[in-house]
C-alpha cells in the first residue's frame, strides 16, 4: 500500500515534471515578453494545481489549502489539511531558472504539527521529504563566508546589519545569497551552500509549509524570529516571518536580529 508520503512524493514528483515541459514547449521568451511570462507563469500554476487536486487522495476529514484554490472557511473545522504550493518561485520559473519547485504538505490540527512535507526541484533533479532516510546536516564551512539565504526580492530590511553583527559574534565572514522557492532555499542549507535562511516581511503558508517540515527533519531549527513556534491553518493563511538555521549558529544568529 502507498503511504501518504509516498503518494504525496510521486505527485509532487509528477507535477514537478509537467512545470518543466510547459516551460520547454513554451520555448524561449524574452525578459521583456511580460504579457507572454504571465501566460506561461498562469498556464504553469493552473495546470500544476489542477494535477495536484487530481491525484492527492484526501481522507474523511481532510481539507485542501491550495495557493491556486479558493480558500474556504471550513477548513478551519477539518482534522488535517493538505497544504499544497503548485509553483513556489513563480518568477524564477518565469526567467528559466532551476531555483523553483511545488510543495505538498499535510498539517495535523489536532496535534498541531506537520505529518509529512514534499519539496520537488525538478529543474535541479532533486526532492526532499519530511522521510529521507539517515537526514545529516553538513558541517560549517571553514573555507567560505558563512550564507544566508533571502528573497531575491524581499530581503530582510536589516538584513546587512544582522550579517554584520553575526560575523562579530562568530568571528567568521557572513554573506547574502539570493534564492526563489522557499524549498529551494532550505535546500541550499541541507546541501552545505548556505547555513540560514531569514524573511520577515510575511507570505503565505503554502510557501512555507512543506519547506519547514523537510528543514525539521534534517535537524535545522525552525520558527519565528522570536522563537515562537510556526502555526499552520490559520485565517488568513499567512506567516509573519520565519527564521531557519543551522543548528551550529542559531544561538548566535538570533542574537544578531537586534542591535
Amino acid at each position: 500500500m502507498t503511504t501518504e508520503l509516498e503518494l504525496a512524493g510521486n505527485v509532487a514528483a509528477e507535477a514537478g515534471q509537467l512545470l518543466v515541459r510547459i516551460r520547454t514547449e513554451a520555448g524561449d521568451i524574452a525578459p521583456d515578453d511580460k504579457p507572454a511570462l504571465k501566460a506561461l507563469r498562469d498556464k504553469a500554476d493552473a495546470e500544476s494545481n489542477e494535477l495536484i487536486t487530481a491525484r492527492l487522495v484526501l481522507a474523511d476529514g481532510d481539507a485542501l489549502l491550495s495557493e491556486e484554490g479558493v480558500d474556504d472557511e471550513e477548513r478551519l473545522g477539518a482534522q488535517r489539511v493538505w497544504i499544497v504550493d503548485p509553483l513556489d518561485g513563480t518568477w524564477e520559473y518565469g526567467q528559466g531558472r532551476s531555483d523553483f519547485g511545488v510543495h505538498i504538505a499535510l498539517w495535523d490540527m489536532n496535534q498541531r504539527r506537520m505529518l509529512l512535507g514534499v519539496v520537488d526541484l525538478p529543474a535541479q533533479g532533486l526532492q526532499r521529504t519530511s522521510g529521507d532516510l539517515d537526514p545529516e546536516l553538513p558541517m560549517l564551512p571553514e573555507d567560505r563566508p558563512l550564507r544566508i539565504v533571502a528573497s531575491r526580492t524581499r530581503p530582510p530590511a536589516e538584513l546587512a546589519a544582522i550579517c554584520d553583527r553575526l560575523a562579530e559574534r562568530v568571528g567568521q565572514a557572513v554573506e547574502v545569497v539570493n534564492v526563489g522557492s522557499v524549498g529551494a532555499k532550505v535546500n541550499e542549507i541541507l546541501s552545505g551552500r548556505a547555513e540560514a535562511y531569514l524573511h520577515d516581511t510575511g507570505f503565505y503558508e503554502w510557501d512555507l509549509a512543506a519547506p519547514l517540515a523537510v528543514a525539521k527533519h534534517y535537524g535545522l531549527v525552525c520558527d519565528h524570529w522570536d522563537g515562537s513556534e510556526v502555526d499552520f491553518n490559520l485565517m488568513p493563511p499567512f506567516v509573519k516571518n520565519v527564521f531557519v538555521s543551522h543548528p551550529a549558529i542559531a544561538d548566535d544568529l538570533r542574537a544578531s536580529l537586534n542591535p
